[in-house]
């Protein structure tokens, strides 16, 4: 899609250029359905109609709009806008799944190190809290993870005896 913007509307300053493609693709991400011709179709009659009427973002586009040059470069770049997006949508699912491989290696990354560390006052204290209040006799432990896993095996074990039944 970057390189058919070097090769079309040669005749438009920079702005105008970059105005034009980014409303141009942006039409095509919103009307997935559309085919080229269509979008191409409602762009030049929706452009028409707000150049009647003074209104147009493009006034540029007035003496060309109707152009066969102008007409075969936006053709061009709406055909590479639809590849573009068909392009992402078919990656889409490859992205996810990488987004939940990292998702997992931070996770396990993030275990390795709480297995490194100390853990913390609130820890202990809140184990300590638990261990008096369950009546369960206390162990040593050696790190954050064991400590988190073993607050959680607690919380896990005595949460049906805490919870009331209502009927």
């Amino acid at each position: 899609m970057y390189e058919i913007k070097k090769q079309i509307y040669l005749d438009f300053t920079r702005n105008q250029k970059s105005a034009l493609c980014n409303f141009l693709r942006a039409l095509v991400k919103k009307s997935p359905e559309l085919a080229v011709d269509d979008i191409l179709e409602k762009f030049l009659e929706d452009e028409r109609y707000y150049l009647e009427i003074n209104a147009s973002r493009f006034e540029f586009l007035a003496d060309i709009i109707d152009d066969e040059q102008f007409l075969s470069d936006t053709r061009k770049f709406l055909i590479e806008c639809r590849k573009y997006y068909d392009y992402k949508k078919k990656q889409e699912p490859i992205i996810q799944a990488n987004k939940e491989y990292e998702k997992k290696k931070r996770k396990f990354l993030q275990e390795v190190k709480m297995g490194k560390e100390s853990p913390t006052k609130k820890q202990l204290y809140y184990y300590d809290r638990l261990c008096k209040k369950y009546n369960i006799e206390k162990k040593e432990l050696s790190s954050k993870l064991e400590a988190r896993d073993e607050i959680d095996r607690i919380l896990s074990e005595h949460q049906d005896s805490t919870r009331i039944e209502i009927p």
